[in-house]
């Protein structure tokens, strides 16, 4: 008896589950209207700008390309097999890999210090909290004049410096191994406004608290920093860590305004190598080819550091 009355409860319940998830997903044309009227313009702007964009240059990767980009020829993935096999884009993809582990790396690691280094209460460092960010507000076109200065080899602030020590001038954006190092260290000083920021809003939300008792504890500030603040503020460290790489991936203001992918197509990165086979080469399959392997770059590195980076964050 008992189990008969527990089977049929059972069954009362199961019908009552299904009124109610038949009631919950019961949309009226009312609502219809609102979900459309709301996400429409949004998948509107969506499929026009991104998605119609992304297949058509999938489309025109299998495909060889007359000057104003209409496909004449199926080849398949051949595209894919020469670009891929070519020396020259096997050049620019390593200089891209060296750009992209340089600017990311120092990226972080200086925007953490300066945060820190602003968090400290001292007198006038508000002052230098606004210079610290100063770059956010600066165009690309204004940085790029500004480094042009910097690294110019006659009169420029970088070797004047050297003359002072005795060291030759170095002919900054000609040489190529230099030119890189140039383009790295402009690249990291225009991202470093809005790193600062991020993580100068984690370290503020870290609880004083934990501070005072190390203290207490004697615990030296190198171990706070690594045993407290690290893990406190890790999923901004792994926020910012993503949104700089793939931010390095993109790069293209400043190289095409200060070396043009050279010297000898030492800065000739991937975006910039898309940009030179699309709109100057007039080559839009080898550029959409291009665009698609980017693509897969970019979301293999997300990847990796979802893969092994997600695992230290502390929620």
């Amino acid at each position: 008896m008992e189990q008969l009355t527990s089977n049929v409860n059972y069954k009362a319940s199961q019908a009552a589950k299904k009124k109610v998830l038949a009631k919950g997903f019961n949309v009226n044309a009312k609502d219809k209207f609102y979900a459309l009227a709301f996400l429409g313009p949004s998948l509107v702007v969506l499929g026009l700008f991104v998605f119609y964009p992304m297949l058509k240059t999938l489309y025109l990767s299998l495909f060889l390309t007359n000057s104003v980009g209409k496909p004449t020829v199926f080849v398949g993935l051949q595209n894919y097999i020469d670009l891929l096999t070519s020396s020259a884009y096997l050049n620019s993809l390593k200089a891209t890999f060296i750009y992209v582990l340089g600017v990311s790396i120092l990226t972080v690691v200086f925007g953490l210090l300066l945060a820190q280094t602003a968090s400290a209460k001292l007198k006038g460092i508000g002052f230098f909290r606004t210079v610290f960010s100063g770059t956010m507000g600066v165009s690309v076109s204004v940085a790029a004049i500004f480094w042009l200065f910097i690294f110019n080899p006659s009169v420029g602030l970088l070797n004047k410096i050297l003359e002072l020590f005795g060291i030759p001038a170095i002919n900054w954006l000609t040489e190529p191994g230099w030119a890189m190092l140039a383009i790295i260290v402009s690249t990291v000083w225009m991202n470093l406004g809005f790193t600062f920021l991020i993580f100068f809003g984690a370290l503020q939300s870290v609880p004083a608290t934990l501070y005072e008792a190390a203290q207490i504890a004697g615990v030296s500030k190198r171990y706070q920093f690594f045993r407290i603040t690290i893990p406190m503020i890790s999923p901004t460290l792994f926020f910012v860590s993503i949104i700089t790489l793939i931010d390095a991936f993109k790069s293209f203001g400043l190289i095409d305004l200060m070396t043009a992918g050279g010297p000898n197509n030492a800065t000739n990165l991937l975006v910039y190598r898309v940009y030179q086979d699309a709109f100057i080469n007039g080559n839009y399959a080898l550029a959409s080819t291009e665009s698609i392997v980017l693509a897969i770059v970019i979301a293999i590195f997300t990847l990796i550091q979802f893969k092994f980076l997600e695992k230290k964050v502390t929620y």
